[in-house]
C-alpha cells in the first residue's frame, strides 16, 4: 500500500482543487487564505494508521473538532510542506525530522476561509509527543483501512443561513470525524482506490 501510495502522490497535480471544490457552497469563489495540515501516517507494526488531534472546545475555528495538525501559513514558511511541519511541531511537539513527505492531496476550501494544502507524511514509531494543551485536547490514531472502507464512508446535509451544506463523514468509535478532516480523507481514499 505505501509504494502505491508513493506512486500515486508523485503523479498527482499539486496545487489543484478537490473536484468537490470544499465543504461550502460557492466557496471557490472567494479569497482564501492560505493554510496546509499534515496528514500523518504512522507506520505501525500491525497496519498503518492516520494521526488526528481533537481541537480544544474553545477555539475560534473549528472548536472541539476532529482534525489534522495544521494552520494557516505564515509569511517566513517557504511551502505548505514547511507550514505543516511548523504546525505540527507547534501543536503535538513533532520534530521535522521524525516526517517522511512524500507528496500532497489536492486543496481543500473551507466555509472559515482558507485553502488548505493537505501534506502527507509517514511516521516511524516511537513517537513522542508534546501537545500545545491551549489548541489540542487530544490525539489518537485510526487505522487507515477504516478511511479506505466506503462501507464506513457517510454523507450528510446540513442547512446553514438557507443554504444546504453537504460534507462527508468517517465516524470512528465516539469521534464524529467530518467536514473538511472527512474531505481529505476522502481525497486520500479517491487516490488510492482509483485504478
Amino acid at each position: 500500500m505505501l509504494s502505491r501510495l508513493r506512486q500515486r502522490l508523485a503523479r498527482a497535480d499539486a496545487g489543484e482543487t478537490n473536484e468537490e471544490g470544499g465543504d461550502w457552497p460557492g466557496a471557490g469563489g472567494q479569497a482564501h487564505r492560505p493554510a496546509a495540515v499534515l496528514v500523518p501516517i504512522v507506520l505501525r507494526d500491525d497496519g498503518p494508521t492516520v494521526l488526528l488531534t481533537r481541537r480544544t472546545d474553545h477555539l475560534h475555528h473549528h472548536p472541539g473538532q476532529i482534525s489534522f495538525p495544521g494552520g494557516g501559513m505564515e509569511e517566513g514558511d517557504a511551502s505548505a510542506e514547511a507550514a505543516a511541519l511548523r504546525e505540527t511541531r507547534e501543536e503535538i511537539g513533532l520534530p521535522p525530522d521524525r516526517v517522511e513527505i512524500v507528496g500532497r492531496l489536492p486543496d481543500y476550501l473551507t466555509g472559515t476561509g482558507f485553502r488548505v494544502t493537505p501534506v502527507v507524511g509517514l511516521l516511524r514509531p516511537p513517537l513522542v509527543l508534546e501537545l500545545d494543551s491551549f489548541e489540542v485536547a487530544e490525539v489518537f490514531e485510526v487505522p487507515l483501512a477504516h478511511f479506505l472502507d466506503p462501507g464506513r464512508h457517510q454523507r450528510h446535509t446540513l442547512h446553514v443561513e438557507g443554504v444546504a451544506r453537504h460534507f462527508h463523514a468517517m465516524p470512528y468509535g465516539d469521534y464524529f470525524i467530518w467536514g473538511a478532516t472527512a474531505g481529505m480523507l476522502m481525497s486520500l481514499y479517491r487516490l488510492l482506490a482509483a485504478d
